[in-house]
């Protein structure tokens, strides 16, 4: 199993780099995760709320350690994001395009934490969550049959 499958499907996430702007990849994230069943708690040191949901300043400050800590921020930020993950109990980073580090996924990697590059849209919409609740039993519905094309009428 891929680093991708194990973690795809584990409930309890943290969006590092959440954000209120919808333009915004933190914004997206955050609210797809949300939306896809997971728990997802939103940081952010700005905020107090993310889309009407509390905001944490630091992922110590979360009230369970998460899972996974998916990074929406700039590299520079990245080690300072990856030690508290670790100390905060969490088993993954998940870099978002953009946010790598090297430094820091090495420290990672060097300290327990399982490291995957990858966007998290992409993955749902490839692998959709196990309990997604638009899935019956996990399986993907057929589409739906082809309307006519009025420029290859009979008539």
């Amino acid at each position: 199993m891929s680093l991708i499958d194990k973690y795809v499907n584990e409930p309890v996430w943290a969006v590092v780099g959440a954000s209120n702007n919808r333009a915004k990849y933190g914004n997206r994230i955050y609210l797809k995760l949300k939306e896809s069943g997971y728990r997802v708690y939103p940081v952010n040191r700005r905020e107090r709320a993310i889309e009407g949901d509390t905001a944490y300043k630091s992922l110590l400050a979360l009230p369970e350690p998460p899972a996974v800590v998916n990074m929406v921020v700039p590299p520079s930020e990245a080690p300072a994001v990856v030690e508290q993950a670790a100390a905060a109990g969490a088993q993954a980073i998940w870099f978002q395009p953009g946010a790598e580090n090297a430094s820091a996924q090495r420290w990672a990697k060097e300290n327990g934490l399982d490291v995957i590059e990858a966007c998290i849209l992409v993955q749902l919409a490839l692998k959709p969550r196990k309990t997604d609740p638009g899935l019956e039993d996990n399986k993907m519905q057929a589409p739906p049959a082809p309307s006519p094309d009025p420029t290859t009428s009979t008539r």
